[in-house]
Parts: structure tokens; sequence; C-alpha cells
């Protein structure tokens, strides 16, 4: 659960400033897998700061730091510094400066996320504990097996415009998957976006591990990730998981009509 800069302890927040050479604090808006998610300006410049002290807390911020520090590729933040303090691990990591990537239909970033995943579909995972397939997504089939790093939460809130190009943040749940794993796990985002499933599978056919994956193996994964998002909300009044269950549901859907409209040998 994010919580107020001014909870941490003065120990945390006079080591920050000393690094940065002040403390304007402008709480992040998205994301929760850390107490504390901040960008913090100084007079060397600005550091997006994560911190956190819980057990859950602590053991995912050290993960998205191990994982952080090993692809540090053009498309992910720099770490710029990290130290422990009173109990909080904090972790400083480059600024990413820019408006949230736009994926409706059309869109000039769709282009700059193309490129991202051409890149990642060919970025071995690092020598890092990582999420399984089903350990991450709850559900398992053999296709989904492999050795390449898989973000798994390519959303807008995690895919930043910059003046230096697209960089890709919160790799707090990557995993070690086959390549396609990640374009359908994007599959939501771009049905949120404004695509009708149709239009989301012709943007993505453009990517070669696409174009390598059995459709049966399609429809599995659009299935089982739509029965966990069923299951999900119906116990919950939280709306983005209401939202992915129908986003995911609409994929599924989808490529049941598709499977069922195919030719027959």
């Amino acid at each position: 659960m994010r919580i107020d800069w001014t909870e941490l302890p003065q120990a945390v927040t006079t080591e920050v400033a000393d690094r940065i050479g002040g403390l304007r604090v402008t709480p992040a808006t998205t994301g929760d897998h850390a107490e504390i998610a901040a960008t913090v300006t100084g007079t060397s410049g600005k550091v997006f700061v994560k911190a956190a002290h819980t057990d859950f807390g602590v053991r995912s911020l050290r993960f998205e730091l191990r994982v952080s520090e090993a692809v540090s590729g053009s498309h992910s933040p720099a770490i710029e510094w990290t130290f422990e303090a009173a109990g909080w691990l904090v972790v400083g990591f480059e600024h990413c400066e820019g408006p949230h990537a736009d994926l409706s239909p059309g869109s000039p970033d769709l282009e700059l996320l193309g490129d991202a995943l051409s890149v990642l579909s060919q970025a071995p995972a690092p020598d890092v504990s990582l999420f399984s397939p089903k350990a991450r997504l709850g559900f398992e089939h053999p296709a989904m097996a492999g050795e390449t790093l898989v973000h798994t939460d390519l959303g807008p809130a995690n895919l930043i415009v910059t003046p230096n190009g697209l960089r890709i943040v919160d790799w707090a749940m990557a995993a070690k998957a086959a390549p396609w794993v990640e374009l359908a796990m994007l599959m939501p985002w771009l049905i949120s976006a404004g695509h009708t499933p149709g239009q989301a599978e012709q943007w993505l056919v453009r990517q070669s591990a696409w174009q390598l994956t059995d459709p049966e193996v399609l429809d599995y994964f659009a299935t089982k990730n739509a029965e966990k998002w069923a299951t999900k909300s119906a116990g919950t009044t939280m709306a983005w998981m209401h939202d992915l269950a129908t986003w995911t549901s609409e994929w599924a859907a989808y490529r049941h009509r598709l499977s069922n409209s195919a030719p027959t040998s």
C-alpha cells in the first residue's frame, strides 16, 4: 500500500536529500509495488525514488532492482543508486521525463512500442531468479516456456515516451518465458486503448514471435487468461480487475469465433 513521503524516517529522507542535493517531492500517481514511489528533485537533477520496508515490499523492490540492474538496456531506466537505512530499502532510478504512451489505433507511439518489442523478443533472461509463466499468470502451457526476458505488464502506465525514446519502467513482475507471451499479455492493453481484438492481432502479427505461435496455443492462452480475470473480478469491486475481465473476455470470444470459422482439412 502506498504511503506518504512524510512517513519516512528522517535517516532515509536525509540520505536521499544528500544524494540529490535537495528534497522537492512529487508522489507518483500510478503503481503500488512499493510503499514509496516519487520523483525527487534537487540541485543534481531528478531521480525517481522507490522505497519499501514491509517484507513483501522489500522482496518486490529487491527483485525489481536485480532485474533492472541486469537489463540495463536502452529501453530500461538506469539504477542511479541504492541504500538501506532504518529498515528501509531505497532505490533511485533514472527519471524518465515524458507522457505515457498512447496505444490507440494510429498512434505514433505504437511504432516505438513495436521497435521495443522486437528488441525484447531477442533479449535473453538475465541470470537472476525470475517468475515462471505459471507463477506470474496462474496457468501454464508447454509453449509458454522459454528463455526470453518478459516484462509482463506493458500497460501505458509503464511506458514513457521520453526525448530519447520509449522507456519501459517497473520490472517488478518480470518473467522468463517464450517471447510470444509478452505479446499475448499486451492484448488487453491494446483493446483498452480502442483496438478491436482483430485490429490488435493485425498489429501484433508484425512481430515474428506472434507469427510463429500455434493458433491453438493463442486460443488456450486467451481462454485461460479470461477465465482467470473473470474469477478474480467476481470477488471484488476494484474497477481495474473488472476492466481486465472485460478486455480479456473480448479477446477470448474473438479467438473462439476465429477458431470456429477456420476451415477444417
